[in-house]
Formats: structure tokens, sequence, C-alpha cells
């Protein structure tokens, strides 16, 4: 009640997160779960995985899942490929979150249940929601900010801010990310916002924790692709307002007359540098320490209150 921007919650597939029993959708629903989800989790049940659909269908909500096999992946800590071998580290191959992913749109097809990739990361991933979509499932997917601004190399020697979830991946991969968003494969951009202590980041890298801060930077971060030509400015707001508003069938993302006043206003040319002394988050594990950025948030509206003026 004292927060000053609406906050929409999700609630859990399975109790305790732990792939196995089912939560009671009707009644977290009834209190205002707008989407189900076990966070990082992945589901390794497939029978689990169609009850959670079957549900959220008759209910209306959809179901929103990270995928990444627990087998292959779980003892990584980067992407697999030279870069990682170069570091002596060990590596998530692409496969780990393809894998999984393939299973979970055949049973989105199979249910009819709505069903959100959440944070895709190569572009084996982007090709099986391009192909779920043709094929008429009811799917969506995102994208998170770091996996579409930066790749592995910017891991460098061994820097643990850079070590997230899903991991930064090839370039290759990163310029399919972006292809994606420019062609309505992924249909959002997240902040993928997972404050860290600085303890849990100063350790070894493969010790470290995973994750990194992104809602202050998550403008300037994706109007980079505006900037550069890669993603038209329409386009990009899209995934950034409306269509997340209308898979969560959240009031906002439109300027249509009576709608909710739920308003950014938005310099889109105003540089500005990244600075841990400038990070208002009480956590300043971001990816961008340094970086020029060109973009800020002037005013906020929260329905029709003014709620932050730069």
């Amino acid at each position: 009640d004292t927060a000053i921007v609406n906050v929409f919650p999700a609630a859990a597939i399975t109790k305790g997160l732990d792939g196995r029993e089912m939560t009671e959708f009707g009644l977290l629903r009834e209190a205002g779960a707008v989407a189900f989800t076990d966070g990082r989790q992945t589901i390794s049940s497939a029978l689990v995985m169609r009850r959670a659909l079957t549900y959220a269908r008759d209910f209306g909500a959809t179901i929103v899942h990270e995928t990444q096999d627990a087998d292959l992946g779980s003892s990584g800590v980067m992407n697999e490929g030279l870069y990682a071998s170069w570091l002596g580290l060990s590596g998530i191959p692409r496969e780990a979150e393809a894998i999984p992913l393939e299973r979970d749109l055949a049973l989105a097809r199979l249910t009819r249940g709505s069903y959100h990739a959440a944070k895709i990361s190569t572009a084996m991933a982007a090709s099986a929601v391009t192909r779920a979509k043709a094929d008429g499932a009811t799917v969506t997917s995102g994208a998170a900010i770091h996996n579409l601004s930066l790749n592995e190399n910017d891991v460098g020697e061994y820097r643990t801010f850079f070590r997230l979830t899903p991991p930064l991946r090839a370039e290759e991969d990163r310029l399919a990310m972006i292809e994606a968003v420019r062609d309505g494969t992924i249909d959002i951009i997240v902040s993928s916002h997972d404050p860290q202590d600085v303890d849990t980041k100063r350790l070894p890298f493969a010790d470290a924790a995973a994750g990194a801060i992104g809602l202050e930077t998550l403008l300037g971060a994706a109007l980079r692709l505006y900037h550069n030509g890669d993603v038209p400015l329409l386009r990009l707001i899209e995934t950034l307002s409306t269509a997340p508003a209308k898979l969560f069938g959240l009031p906002g993302g439109t300027l249509k007359p009576g709608a909710v006043a739920d308003l950014a206003l938005v310099d889109l040319d105003e540089p500005w540098i990244v600075s841990e002394s400038g990070i208002r988050s009480r956590s300043k594990n971001t990816c961008f320490e340094g970086a020029r950025l060109q973009g800020k948030v002037l005013q906020t509206l929260v329905a029709g209150r003014t709620v932050f003026s730069a």
C-alpha cells in the first residue's frame, strides 16, 4: 500500500518452487496473481508442465517459464564455447535452454494453454518460438536487456558482475535476438532486475552469485537498439509497455482516451554515464558501470499523479 508504483504479483506454479506439487491456481488467481511462474527454477516434469498449462488455460492465465535443463546446465557458469574454455570456466550450452523450451512449446500446442518463454537468449530458442507461433500456439517470449546489449566477451577476465542467468551468449546469438525483437518473435524486453549483495559478487567467478540490477538502465540500454538503427522506436516502445500490459492483462500500456494515466515522459537523446554513485538501488551490481547511454526518464506519472521528476 505504500509503493508509489503498481506492483502486479505472479504466483508460483509449484509449492516451494520444487517442480512437483502444483499450487492452488484458482485461489491465487482470485487473490490477484496475473501469471504463474517458478522463477529461475525450470520444471523438469513434462506432466507437471502439462497440468500447469491446462489449469492456467482454464483460469485465463499465462505460464511464464525460464528454461535451463538441469543436467546440461547446472554446473555451468557462462556460455559454452571457446571463450569459456580460454577462461577455464564450465559452460552452459545453448541446448540447455532449447531442449526444455521445445518440450514446453509442444505442450502449449497440446493443451492450448498460454505460454510465455521467459528470458530466451539463443538463436535456437528464437527459432523454436517462431515455429510455435507459426503453428498457431498461444506463445509469447521475452528477452533480458543484457542479452540484447552484451555478449560473452564482456565477461572479460572473470568480471563477476557479468555472471548472469541466462548467461551472456555469443555475438551471433545477440544479433539473432535483436532480429527476433524486430520481427516480433520476441514480444517483450525485460530488465531482469536481480540485485545481489556485493559480498556475493566479490568471489571467484564460478562461486559468485548470478544476476545484475537492471531497472535503472533498462530504458537507456534499450534505446541503444534504436539509436544504432537496430530496432524502430515504436517497436521498442511496444516491447516495453503495450505488449507487457496486453500479455498479462494489465491496465495501462496505452494512450487511448479514458485509459489509466500511467505515463513516462522521456528525453530520447539526453546522454548520461552510468555510475555507482548515481544508482538509487541498494545493490550496485550493474553490468553497465561506466557505460555511456542516451535517453532518460524525465517524469513518471502513476494514475495521473507525478511520482518521479528528474
